[in-house]
């Protein structure tokens, strides 16, 4: 398996990492041998974070028989002040039944407000700080969605990473990549196939290892088949060919009217719909086969996909033209069915 060090780390991570969303809907058995195949695949870095359910707990059988000392773990929280996050980094230090972390990141920054509440005096970066002081984790990384919002953030040297979407439909990311890499940041790809929305996913992966602005790529996978499959890549890892690029382009070009990036040019919406979210957790559904985790975030959400009264005016923003309006319609429906 070909390694990359993660930027400033001297961490030297598999180019191919085990994303941790789906490990919460298998077995314990099956988690346990999901570890052990990322062990004899070659893959040793592992992202998971306090949000997925039991995906930490999964993980943290899965080390003790596997071996933590052949991997590095990466965990995240959306918490942005003092208590909130020093809190999330015990509870993970026990679910993952480990003593310490190697990489616990700030998860999902996507506003100006949770951005400002992380480094106030009491912020969530205070909390990271002294957990490293201690030994509890060894490094700092912060995710998102939002490009402008991360540009900013990682202008603070705690960041040592930063973790966004990046896939042939995705590229938005790439001026944030850039940067990243410039500071000697590490860099982690989420969603490196899409979320399930290209059909050549292996295509998309070896497009994202290939790139040369990603460090390690974190497929979500929770069959041993797509281990095997996936860890081929960085393995035989082979430069992508001139008629798979003409395959890839094509498939982006298909997804053009329909895919949302998450940019968030569509927001705010006036009726208060977090659209974005919306769409990413009708993919759980519709992608991942994940309809329990995807009604949980779901109902979290304060308004409600139904509640979109066609103003049409986050088309009218979406740099990708997309039916924004339709979509919501048919998002609605689909968390209606699994009510």
């Amino acid at each position: 398996m070909k390694k990359r060090l993660l930027g400033n780390t001297g961490m030297e991570v598999s180019v191919v990492g085990f994303g941790g969303i789906p490990i919460q809907h298998v077995s314990e058995n099956e988690a346990v041998n999901l570890i052990l195949e990322c062990k004899k695949q070659g893959i040793n870095f592992i992202d998971t974070a306090r949000a997925y359910t039991n995906s930490e707990k999964q993980i943290g059988m899965g080390l003790k028989e596997a071996g933590r000392e052949n991997f590095y773990i990466a965990t995240k929280a959306m918490s942005y002040d003092y208590d909130s996050m020093k809190s999330s980094i015990e509870q993970s230090l026990n679910e993952l039944q480990v003593e310490y972390i190697d990489l616990y990141q700030v998860h999902n920054v996507s506003s100006r407000q949770q951005l400002d509440s992380i480094f106030l005096e009491n912020g969530a970066l205070k909390a990271l700080v002294e957990a490293k002081e201690q030994g509890l984790i060894k490094h700092i990384g912060i995710t998102g969605h939002i490009r402008e919002i991360l540009i900013e953030a990682i202008d603070n040297n705690e960041f040592e990473t930063v973790q966004f979407p990046f896939n042939p439909v995705e590229p938005q990311g790439t001026e944030l990549l850039m940067k990243a890499l410039d500071k000697g940041m590490g860099t982690i790809a989420m969603k490196p196939m899409a979320g399930g929305a290209i059909d050549n996913a292996r295509l998309s992966l070896k497009y994202v290892i290939n790139s040369g602005l990603i460090t390690v790529a974190i497929p979500g996978m929770d069959t041993i088949e797509q281990i095997i499959e996936n860890a081929r890549l960085g393995i035989d890892f082979e430069p992508v060919t001139k008629e798979e690029e003409d395959i890839l382009n094509k498939e982006v070009e298909a997804l053009g009217t329909e895919f949302c990036r998450r940019c968030g040019y569509c927001k705010p919406c006036p009726e208060g719909i977090d659209i974005p979210n919306v769409f990413v957790y009708e993919s759980y559904v519709t992608r991942y086969n994940m309809p329990e985790y995807a009604k949980l975030k779901y109902d979290a959400l304060e308004v409600k996909a139904d509640q979109c009264v066609r103003c049409r005016k986050c088309e009218k923003k979406c740099p990708y033209k997309l039916p924004i309006v339709e979509k919501m319609k048919r998002a609605a429906k689909t968390f209606k069915e699994l009510e």
